[in-house]
C-alpha cells in the first residue's frame, strides 16, 4: 500500500480525526463485545457445540487476515476515501444482518461480511489519515488510530456486559446508528484524495489459499474432539490445510504483488515481530475466551457481571502501553515485549492455581488478570511498533497490515487450541480439569511469545531493497 499526501488546507482536524479513527475503534470494540455475548448467542441456538459457536469469531478473524493487504491496495486503487466509505457501508449493513439472523450459520455467515468491510475501511482509514493530516501532526494521528484499538479493549468489555444484559443482539444493532452517523459525518469531514499508487495489483489467489488454509486447520482442531481425532475428515481438513497454505507460500514468492512482501522478511526486527504477534495473539485470544468462558459456565455469571470482571485486565492496557513507551527508552523492544509475554503467562498460571468451584473473584481471579493486563500493555504495542521500525518508509504501511494479518491468524489459532482443549466435558471435575490443561497450554504460548521476542532485538537492521 502506498499513501500520498495530499493535504487540503481547510481540513477540520478533530472532526475528521473522530472519524477516522471512531471506525477502526468499532470494528476493535466488537472483538471483546462478541466475546462476551457468546454464552447468549449459545442460548439462542441450542444443539450447537463450541466447536460450532467457536466459528462466530474465527470466521470473522480469518477473512479480516486474509482480506487486509489486498484490500489495502483495492483503496490505493480506488481512492482511500471511496474505500473506507464501502467498507463502513458494509460492515454496518452486515451488523444489521448479524442482528436479525435467524440461525447460527447466518450469523457465520454475516460476521464474513462484517469482516470483508472492517478489511477494507482500516487500512483506508490510515490511508486516509496519512495522505490528510499536515506533515507537523501526522505523527500524533497516527498514534491516536492506533490508540483507538486500545481504548477498544479498555471499554469493550463493560460495553459488551451492558449490551449483552438486554439481548445479544443488541451487540451488533449499535453498530448500525454509529456506523450511519460516521457515514455522514465522513461525506462531509473526510477529503476525496485521488489515488496516486501504482502497485495496485490484487493478490486474490493468495487471499483464497489463506482462507482456506487456516479455516481447513481451525475446522480440524475444533471438531476433532466431536467428530474423533482419527475421523476421516478431521484428516482431510489438516491435509487440505497443509496443502492450502504451502500453495498459498509458493504463489506469494512469486507474486507480483504478493500478500507478504519476501523481502519484507530479511528485515530481522519485522520477521521476528510478525512471528512474535502471532504467538503472543494465539494465548492472548484463548486466554480471553477461556476467562470468560470460566466465569459464564462454571461461576454461572451473567453478561453484565462478566463484562465487570474482565475489564480491570484490558483497562490496564492502554497505561502499560504509555509505560512501555517510557520503558523503551532504557530497554530494547525485545526485551519489553519478553516481560509482557512473561507478565500474561504469569497470570494466567496465577489464575489457574487460584479458582475453584466457589466463585472468589477478588482473591482467586483479579490478581491473575490485573498481571496479564499489564503484560498486553507491554507486549502488544511493542511488538506492533516495533514491527514497521525497520522498513523503508514507502512500506510502512503494508509492514502494518502485514503485522496484523498474523495478529488475526494468531487469534484463529489460539480460539482453535482452546476448544480443542476444552472439548466436551461433564460435571465441575471435568471441566475444571479440562481448563487446568487450557490454562497450562496458553502459559506455554505465553512464554514461547517471550522466546520469539528475543528475535525483535537487531541491533544493525538490514537494509532491504524493496520497490517503492
Amino acid at each position: 500500500m502506498v499513501f500520498s499526501s495530499q493535504v487540503r488546507g481547510d481540513i477540520r482536524l478533530r472532526p475528521l480525526l473522530l472519524v477516522l479513527c471512531g471506525a477502526p475503534f468499532v470494528a476493535s470494540l466488537d472483538l471483546f463485545v462478541v466475546n462476551i455475548a457468546l454464552g447468549d448467542i449459545a442460548a439462542s441456538y441450542p444443539g450447537y457445540s463450541l466447536g460450532d459457536l467457536s466459528w462466530v469469531l474465527n470466521g470473522y478473524a480469518i477473512v479480516y487476515a486474509a482480506l487486509l493487504v489486498p484490500l489495502g491496495r483495492w483503496a490505493d486503487r480506488i481512492g482511500h476515501r471511496r474505500g473506507f466509505m464501502l467498507g463502513l457501508g458494509l460492515f454496518t449493513a452486515a451488523s444489521a444482518a448479524c442482528a436479525l439472523s435467524p440461525s447460527l450459520w447466518f450469523l457465520v455467515v454475516f460476521r464474513l461480511l462484517q469482516a470483508v468491510g472492517a478489511a477494507a475501511l482500516t487500512p483506508a482509514s490510515l490511508g486516509l489519515l496519512v495522505g490528510t493530516v499536515p506533515a507537523e501532526r501526522r505523527a500524533g494521528a497516527v498514534r491516536m488510530w492506533a490508540a483507538s484499538g486500545a481504548a477498544a479493549a479498555a471499554f469493550g468489555p463493560v460495553v459488551g456486559g451492558i449490551l449483552v444484559e438486554a439481548s445479544w443482539r443488541w451487540a451488533f444493532l449499535i453498530n448500525i446508528p454509529i456506523g450511519i452517523a460516521l457515514l455522514i459525518a465522513a461525506t462531509r469531514v473526510v477529503p476525496d484524495v485521488r489515488p496516486t499508487a501504482t502497485d495496485t495489483e490484487l493478490d486474490l489467489m493468495g487471499a483464497a489459499l489463506l482462507i482456506l488454509g487456516i479455516g481447513a486447520l481451525s475446522l480440524g482442531m475444533v471438531q476433532g474432539p466431536e467428530w474423533g481425532w482419527g475421523d476421516p475428515r478431521i484428516t482431510l481438513a489438516f491435509t487440505l490445510a497443509a496443502a492450502c497454505l504451502a500453495l498459498f507460500w509458493w504463489s506469494n514468492s512469486r507474486h507480483r504483488a504478493p500478500l507478504i512482501e519476501p523481502a519484507l522478511l530479511k528485515v530481522r526486527t519485522f520477521a521476528w515481530s510478525n512471528a512474535t504477534a502471532l504467538v503472543f495473539s494465539a494465548a492472548f485470544a484463548a486466554g480471553l475466551l477461556s476467562n470468560i468462558l470460566w466465569l459464564q459456565n462454571v461461576w454461572e455469571y451473567s453478561a453484565i457481571r462478566t463484562g465487570l470482571a474482565i475489564a480491570p485486565g484490558p483497562i490496564l492496557v492502554p497505561l502499560f502501553a504509555i509505560a512501555g513507551q517510557l520503558l523503551a527508552r532504557r530497554f530494547s523492544p525485545g526485551t519489553i515485549a519478553a516481560a509482557g509475554s512473561l507478565l500474561w503467562a504469569a497470570g494466567t498460571l496465577l489464575i489457574l492455581g487460584s479458582v475453584g468451584a466457589e466463585p472468589h473473584y477478588v482473591t482467586e481471579f483479579l490478581p491473575g488478570l490485573l498481571i496479564g493486563g499489564v503484560g498486553v500493555g507491554l507486549a502488544l504495542p511493542t511488538i506492533l511498533s516495533s514491527a514497521t521500525a525497520g522498513l523503508p518508509q514507502s512500506r510502512s504501511a503494508t509492514g502494518s497490515a502485514i503485522v496484523n494479518m498474523n495478529r488475526q491468524i494468531g487469534t484463529v489459532i489460539g480460539v482453535s487450541v482452546l476448544v480443542a482443549v476444552l472439548g466436551t466435558t461433564v460435571g465441575y471435575d471435568d471441566t475444571h480439569s479440562a481448563f487446568l490443561v487450557a490454562w497450562w497450554v496458553i502459559a506455554a504460548v505465553g512464554v514461547g511469545a517471550a522466546a520469539t521476542s528475543i528475535g525483535m532485538n537487531s541491533q544493525n537492521p538490514l537494509t532491504v531493497k524493496v520497490p517503492a
